[in-house]
């Protein structure tokens, strides 16, 4: 199939002028009440964030980063028609820019369903970019087993019924990873039906379900999968010497939980390698990676992928058809990166905590 070329949404998140100011500079010096006041009553175009480049490819770019004008509160508070409206420009002007398929990054894909009222865009390509969030966020998971002190650690999922945790939890069943797994969400008629279709991949796994963030509290390793523009994991929701997966952007933790709980380790999710990929632009996170889910849609114009792929729960087969393409196009990075804190690389042979008691 022909290379396609690719647009992925972003949006302003807690810290709304520092965020605007990537892609205008002015922005940082105007207060964020009054950012707020205009993104909601004026009529701000998407704005230009970043180009991107494959690194042996510089004449021309295979995609762009671009922003819709509205605050993460604003996303989830405003009115849905309000708020699609403003993604629907975002798309309009990435099929000016030449953008084939378009990735729903942030709060862009929980308020369209995943991408499902954006359907009758027949003229262009969807993902919400969680297939591939839920295998580097499996891998990642792998990774802290092996450095989890518990021989047999209890593995909470926050948000399990969501579109990535749902997927996400059935790859933990598919692949054995633990034998006691806590799913946590607000709805427990979907995270009942989720651990019937987890004991039906692994019927010897113990899986428990709550709308309750304290059960979080047994927990070894916890995954953080919610959609909310507030901190929802606090102190004394974790065990001694926790490890923590982040993988919300906007994000659910906040670095003051370190200096709470010195004992803990969070590490944020699902980010990729791309260092065979140049983006031009400042897209808040370190030089050379990428969140997955824009790692997914970069895939998806690599290999041209000629329609809708991951629209509200990503399924098992669309994960492993994405980690195939991680792989085919594994001269480019695409692998998962090493893990980092707030943006910062930790070391690379992380110290397990010490359990007490």
């Amino acid at each position: 199939m022909t290379q396609r070329k690719f647009a992925f949404l972003v949006h302003p998140r807690t810290r709304v002028s520092e965020d605007l100011s990537r892609a205008w500079k002015p922005f940082r010096y105007i207060p964020n009440r009054v950012l707020d006041w205009g993104l909601k009553r004026l009529q701000v175009p998407p704005l230009h964030v970043a180009d991107v480049y494959l690194r042996d490819q510089m004449s021309e770019p295979i995609g762009w980063v671009l922003a819709v004008p509205l605050s993460a509160k604003q996303m989830l508070e405003l009115p849905p028609k309000k708020v699609i409206s403003k993604i629907e420009e975002a798309i309009k002007k990435a099929a000016a820019l030449g953008a084939d398929i378009i990735g729903l990054g942030a709060l862009t894909s929980p308020v369209t369903l995943g991408g499902q009222k954006l359907l009758k865009r027949t003229e262009l390509s969807i993902t919400n970019g969680n297939a591939l969030t839920a295998v580097m966020t499996c891998e990642g998971i792998g990774r802290l087993i092996e450095r989890c002190p518990a021989p047999a650690p209890t593995i909470a999922v926050i948000g399990a019924s969501g579109s990535v945790g749902s997927c996400l939890v059935k790859m933990i069943a598919s692949n054995r990873m633990t034998e006691h797994l806590i799913l946590v969400a607000r709805n427990m008629n979907r995270l009942n039906k989720l651990s019937e279709s987890v004991r039906h991949i692994n019927k010897d796994m113990d899986v428990r379900t709550s709308c309750d963030m304290n059960v979080v509290r047994e927990a070894d390793i916890v995954v953080l999968l919610t959609s909310s523009s507030d901190n929802l994991l606090q102190p004394a929701h974790l065990k001694e010497g926790a490890l923590v997966l982040d993988d919300t952007q906007p994000r659910n933790t906040d670095e003051t939980l370190l200096s709470h709980r010195p004992d803990i380790m969070i590490v944020d999710g699902a980010m990729v390698d791309i260092n065979g990929i140049v983006i031009k632009g400042d897209i808040n996170v370190p030089s050379g990676l990428a969140y997955a889910c824009l790692a997914e849609t970069m895939l998806l114009a690599l290999e041209g992928h000629p329609e809708h792929f991951s629209i509200g729960n990503p399924t098992l087969e669309q994960a492993n058809y994405i980690g195939t393409l991680a792989h085919k196009y594994r001269r480019y990075g695409f692998s998962l990166a090493p893990f980092h804190s707030f943006g910062k690389k930790l070391p690379h042979d992380i110290p397990t905590n010490e359990v007490k008691g």
